[in-house]
């Protein structure tokens, strides 16, 4: 749904809005995300939503737990502020049940998209049941198993982090490996907290890389194993953030390591995954796809 609270002689015809959008194409827009809950659906879809629009800078704002229309008031006057330092519209993502508060937040000068009014009426008028109404039924019911799940698959990860303990790899439901920053701590944590597997990870160095070798504490879990690889220029600038300037951030030195690396997958049969354009989410699918893996928690 869009909303536009602007006075009919202040609001932009379609044509002068498109000129506007020409006009500020590489001007910084805010988006909101707000909710009664915590925020985490309207934050994910909406991002998810504005990643489609990856040459607009957008500054975003989180606004969770919205559950009064003194709040919703609040939020209000951050939208509006937002439009008159702007001078455009924000974008406004919901994802509020109460329609007093909903109707509240689209008093705000913005574009409104609501995520649940639309969804919530189809359903409604194909199964003919209304909705209940009540906001935070997504968390209402926590599953105690599924958050033990969680939990331990979490502090699994953590334990488990950069090679620092190896003897509860017989636990693991993978083992990531790659060189130093090609992404498997993130990657291990995604894949616990939003799929309760247990990863480990495990980073392969140069002596490991030169040997053409695997390392003990590996050799014995290579069914487990996954491989993460990087383009060398990728892997350079993240180096330097940490390094800069050091021979571990050098091209020569990033590239010799992606080759050996890239040696051992084959000779060993290791499946592997070339992330250097995937997000952590991307990622973490596609390794549940290309290894089989089921979820522990829905």
């Amino acid at each position: 749904m869009y909303t536009n609270s602007l006075s009919g002689q202040d609001k932009p015809t379609i044509q002068n809005r498109h000129a506007l959008s020409l006009d500020n194409s590489q001007a910084i827009r805010s988006a909101f995300f707000i909710s009664d809950g915590t925020a985490i659906t309207a934050e994910t879809l909406g991002r998810s939503i504005l990643s489609q629009f990856a040459s607009v800078p957008f500054e975003t704002h989180v606004l969770p737990y919205v559950d009064t229309l003194e709040r919703a008031q609040d939020a209000v006057e951050q939208i509006n502020m937002a439009y008159q330092r702007d001078g455009l519209l924000p974008l406004v993502f919901d994802t509020i049940v109460s329609p007093e508060i909903r109707e509240k937040i689209n008093s705000a000068d913005s574009c409104n998209l609501d995520m649940y009014e639309g969804l919530i009426g189809r359903i409604a008028e194909e199964t003919g049941i209304e909705p209940d109404g009540h906001s935070g039924h997504a968390h209402d019911h926590v599953d105690s198993e599924t958050y033990k799940a969680r939990i331990d698959a979490v502090h699994f990860a953590l334990d488990n982090d950069d090679g620092a303990r190896t003897r509860h790899y017989s636990m693991a439901d993978i083992i990531l490996i790659g060189v130093s920053r090609s992404g498997k701590t993130p990657t291990s944590l995604y894949l616990a907290l939003q799929f309760g597997i247990r990863a480990a990870n495990y980073p392969l160095t140069e002596d490991d890389l030169y040997d053409n070798q695997l390392p003990k504490a590996l050799r014995e879990h290579k069914d487990k194993l996954f491989g993460l690889m990087i383009d060398t220029d990728r892997l350079v600038r993240i180096r330097n953030e940490r390094r800069a300037g050091s021979r571990y951030s050098s091209y020569q030195q990033c590239q010799q390591e992606q080759r050996a690396i890239q040696g051992i997958y084959i000779s060993q049969g290791i499946p592997n995954l070339n992330v250097s354009e995937m997000s952590v989410e991307e990622i973490a699918t596609r390794i549940l796809q290309m290894t089989g893996l089921k979820r522990r928690i829905g």
